[in-house]
């Protein structure tokens, strides 16, 4: 089949290497260079970079619904156009008469937006997928043409996630690839009241409220890691939480982020154990080791805020 790959982030590089290999790649599209770094210099998008090391006919654009970009991609005539993690909406004039799919990082209908891995695993959810859907003037909303799904592990951060989900991409997009040419594509709408907002997250989600559940503490520093993080303050310092797991789910613990002997830390009821921080400007450390670097550690009163006091 001749395709169109529409791309940015690096979720979709392992997809569109598979699809190179088995289809005909007529043009790869993606977002600009964008400053980035200490020295803030052009980096092109991760899929820009595997089209160029690849040799693929690769544009960038800042606008794809531009006239002329309207124009080159109806001229090349292909049997469809996969569209991943690309970071721009395609205008209905763009998709006229074109075959299009998406492939996003969720079981639609639940957690359509921006952020539909990290929500899931703050959300505590313990299954999530694929989906590949028609696109429509809505976000995420388009008909679904096939799904796949993976149970999330409670020690999974949203990065581990990311990078276990984007495997999962060529063997569902190709088996939709395969129906489409075989005729037997079977399109189902998604169901309105099952809809769950996977809203964008910003640096102001870097937070976590210890009088939570220790699950549900843990879902959120798993949910928000590696980005935008979760940052949190014990004896004035600040500390980015990175990885934990829950050490008693139930029952009261004393009060919400204390930090025990065992350095474990109480939540609203259970408590967890750090198994992964990071201090500013530091490197990622075991928690026990940072603990042993800060005075009165097994202090009863020594606790976790979310906020700096």
């Amino acid at each position: 089949m001749r395709l169109v790959l529409l791309g940015s982030g690096i979720f979709g590089v392992p997809t569109f290497e598979a699809l190179a290999r088995a289809h005909d790649v007529a043009l790869v599209v993606s977002q600009p260079d964008r400053p980035a770094g200490r020295g803030r210099s052009l980096q092109p998008t991760p899929v820009s970079q595997w089209a160029r090391e690849s040799q693929r006919s690769c544009i960038t654009c800042e606008n794809v619904n531009d006239p002329e970009i309207v124009e080159t991609l109806h001229g090349l005539q292909a049997d469809a156009w996969i569209v991943i993690a690309f970071g721009q909406k395609l205008s209905p004039e763009l998709l006229a008469g074109q075959f299009a799919v998406n492939l996003h990082a969720s079981l639609l209908p639940r957690y359509r937006g921006a952020a539909p891995i990290n929500w899931a695993i703050i959300n505590g959810e313990r299954e999530t997928g694929l989906s590949v859907i028609t696109l429509a003037d809505r976000i995420d909303a388009g008909d679904i043409l096939g799904q796949c799904s993976t149970p999330i592990d409670p020690l999974e951060t949203a990065g581990a996630l990311h990078d276990r989900l984007s495997m999962l991409g060529p063997e569902l997009v190709g088996s939709v690839l395969e129906s489409l040419d075989g005729g037997g594509l079977e399109p189902r709408s998604q169901k309105s009241t099952e809809v769950i907002p996977a809203p964008k997250l910003s640096r102001s989600d870097a937070t976590v409220d210890f009088s939570l559940a220790a699950s549900a503490v843990r879902d959120r520093i798993h949910g928000l890691t590696p980005w935008p993080g979760c940052d949190a303050y014990v004896g004035g310092k600040k500390l980015r939480l990175l990885h934990a797991a829950v050490v008693d789910d139930g029952g009261s613990c004393g009060s919400p982020g204390r930090i025990g002997p065992d350095h474990s830390i109480a939540c609203g009821s259970g408590s967890i154990r750090l198994l992964k921080v990071q201090p500013p400007g530091g490197k990622p450390m075991d928690f026990g080791d940072w603990c042993r670097g800060l005075r009165d550690v097994n202090d009863a009163e020594l606790a976790f805020t979310s906020k700096e006091l």
